[in-house]
């Protein structure tokens, strides 16, 4: 017998909801719960202090010692079946764990500035979520205060953010909001804005002086930033290409500017 509580029905409840978690936004956004999955991504909510409301495993798979404390962490404990697990993890391979967790609020006014002078990176309407999660994977390899994203048409739990951030999504800073109560908090905060545009008055982007309070403003690979914020900002700033495209992924645009800020900041 295990000394966990044992659920091995497709058809419990329990796990009918874990399933709509993982595929509904709606559905994460009313409960304000969330489905995490995998030993690194689990492990890295832990140390972003994320609230562990249950633990599902499956017994042979999933071995306690790579989360250590983790039974201490979670509420509840259960262990669930082979299939189970295959029809309700997201991914095939992530261990033979499951963790709901409570989400977080992702308000501008919790956003705490680690670095001096502050680091921003902005995405406005960003496409696809698995923009999202490379774009706070950049940003946590980069070591830059926060992501803020705008008008964004789902949440930052949805699967792929997760699964594309890989895990960083839970120990990076990352800030929900619209466009114009983002650029409010960002002349209110004293924060150069500057945005990766393909405008005939943009400037080099190895010209600027990142030294400064810095936002940097990206838009979508598809259709670029709106008129809101190229005419809004301090300066329109662009990669110098020498192919025949004229643009790159968003997430390769946004690290190639992070990483020049952080340059001439650690020189």
């Amino acid at each position: 017998m295990s000394m966990y509580k044992q659920i091995t029905s497709i058809q419990n409840q329990e796990i009918k909801n874990l399933q709509k978690l993982q595929i509904k936004s709606h559905y994460r956004k009313s409960q304000g719960l969330f489905v995490a999955e995998g030993v690194n991504e689990i492990r890295l909510a832990t140390l972003g202090n994320y609230e562990i409301e249950k633990i599902f495993f499956v017994k042979n798979q999933f071995d306690w010692d790579k989360i250590p404390d983790l039974k201490n962490k979670a509420n509840e404990i259960i262990e669930i079946s082979e299939e189970i697990y295959q029809k309700t993890a997201y991914r095939e391979t992530t261990g033979g764990v499951l963790a709901l967790l409570q989400a977080k609020k992702h308000n501008l006014d919790e956003l705490i500035f680690h670095n001096k002078p502050p680091i921003l990176l902005i995405a406005e309407s960003p496409e696809k979520p698995g923009n999202i999660g490379a774009l706070v994977r950049t940003a946590d390899a980069a070591g830059i205060d926060a992501v803020i994203v705008t008008n964004f048409t789902t949440d930052v739990y949805n699967p792929n953010v997760i699964r594309s951030s890989v895990g960083s999504i839970f120990t990076t800073q990352v800030a929900m909001s619209d466009n114009e109560t983002t650029l409010s908090y960002l002349r209110a905060n004293g924060f150069q804005i500057l945005a990766a545009a393909l405008t005939e008055k943009a400037e080099n982007y190895l010209q600027q002086d990142f030294t400064k309070p810095t936002a940097i403003v990206v838009g979508t690979e598809s259709t670029g930033l709106t008129d809101f914020w190229l005419n809004g900002v301090d300066k329109n700033i662009i990669i110098p290409m020498y192919g025949k495209i004229d643009s790159m992924n968003v997430s390769v645009s946004a690290g190639i500017i992070i990483f020049e800020a952080v340059r001439q900041r650690k020189s």
